[in-house]
């Protein structure tokens, strides 16, 4: 039942992924980059690691998403129109077949059987997080909190420009 519900959750992260790729509309990607981030939540729901799926959907789907849109709401699309005449779409088609088929030879010649799952103690992940891993936890945020900041200042000082 599992493996069904794993098919169901890896076609919505196929599925979005290359309506990422393929939107012409990039408030469509947007939505398309939030199914992946559904479906990648779900992947981590079938692997127990409930914790994640959670994490996955607030900052990743809800968070990212959202400031994905609103950094296109302050932008000005018609100075990014040049960006989807791309004339190197061929040999990006072809790196992407040739990694595929790379990984699919991969996953033919291992011949390694799957171990089974065991859902990890929230409370021991959060005790990791915060006591081994504080220190990079808060540099990531910091890092977050930056070009957040950093952002900001870019649109204030176009919209001064353009007054």
């Amino acid at each position: 039942m599992s493996v069904f519900f794993f098919a169901i959750a890896a076609f919505i992260v196929i599925a979005g992924g290359i309506g990422v790729v393929a939107a012409r509309n990039i408030v469509y990607a947007a939505l398309s980059l939030l199914a992946v981030m559904v479906g990648t939540a779900g992947i981590f729901l079938i692997g127990l690691a409930e914790f994640l799926a959670l994490v996955q959907l607030l900052i990743y789907g809800g968070a990212v998403v959202i400031v994905i849109l609103f950094a296109l709401m302050l932008t000005r699309i018609q100075d990014f129109e040049f960006l989807s005449a791309n004339k190197h779409w061929p040999l990006a088609l072809i790196v992407s077949i040739s990694f595929l088929v790379l990984f699919l030879i991969s996953i033919l010649v291992n011949k390694r059987t799957i171990t089974e799952m065991s859902g990890v103690d929230i409370s021991e992940l959060g005790l990791t997080l915060f006591a081994d891993w504080a220190i990079p936890f808060e540099l990531a945020s910091l890092v977050l909190l930056i070009a957040l900041i950093g952002a900001v200042v870019v649109v204030r000082r176009d919209n001064e420009e353009n007054r």
